[in-house]
């Protein structure tokens, strides 16, 4: 018993045919040219958009150390004992020891003005009157901190709070 197929026959385009055989023109120049340069358009976009995005990136770290150092600096000023700042002068309380590497604390004089405390190893406590909210002369157990942090000598961020004579 034979088996017979009825195969139906594909005809091909004469595009295909030719494609197949050999016979196409190909791309010319200009249009491999014009594809070069979409890509080439692609990319650098690409390529910039990840260059903004690192950028951000570090940034975001750059100022979340700042926050984090800012707020252990001005915890441990807290948790040391009250120094009554001299008639007309500043309370003095000792900076942390670990600060990362491109970091400095400063902290604000009665100026209004960043220094880098009494010493290098200072905090600056301005004596305080709550009521009014500016600076006094005679320090009556409340001071003022003001720390800024800067990173490689621009201010990253601005903490302030108060250390009270308890």
């Amino acid at each position: 018993m034979s088996i017979t197929r009825k195969v139906k026959k594909v005809r091909l385009s004469n595009k295909a045919k030719k494609v197949l055989r050999g016979s196409s023109p190909g791309m010319t120049l200009i249009e491999v040219l014009v594809a070069l340069a979409l890509f080439s358009i692609i990319a650098i976009a690409f390529a910039s958009g990840l260059g903004t995005a690192s950028k951000a990136v570090f940034t975001a770290d750059v100022r979340t150390n700042a926050e984090s150092l800012a707020r252990t600096q001005m915890e441990y000023v807290k948790n040391q004992d009250y120094y009554p700042a001299p008639q007309g002068g500043v309370g003095n309380y000792t900076k942390i020891l670990d600060i990362p590497s491109g970091y400095t604390i400063w902290s604000v004089n009665r100026a209004g003005v960043p220094v880098n405390g009494g010493g290098s190893d200072d905090v600056i406590g301005v004596p305080w009157d709550s009521e009014n909210n500016e600076d006094v002369d005679e320090d009556a157990g409340l001071q003022k901190i003001t720390l800024v942090i800067k990173h490689e000598g621009r201010v990253v961020i601005t903490l302030e709070g108060y250390k009270i004579n308890r």
